[in-house]
């Protein structure tokens, strides 16, 4: 699962100063847990971001962890 989740989220020091995003974009990990936090469903998230899909929402919340 770690290898999954390192081919979804990644850091790079040239894409939003390093910070962790979705891979192919410039959505932070950051900003998907606030939303999340804030009470956005993935739906709602996925509709305002459609370059994203419940694959990366769910590989944001488990970056968390490892």
């Amino acid at each position: 699962m770690q290898k999954q989740l390192k081919q979804i989220v990644i850091s790079d020091p040239k894409v939003m100063m390093g910070k962790p995003v979705i891979a192919g974009t410039r959505i932070t990990v950051e900003l998907i847990l606030e939303k999340l936090a804030a009470g956005e469903t993935p739906e709602q998230i996925i509709e305002a971001h459609p370059r994203l899909n419940r694959e990366a929402i769910q590989a944001a919340l488990a970056v968390r962890y490892i």
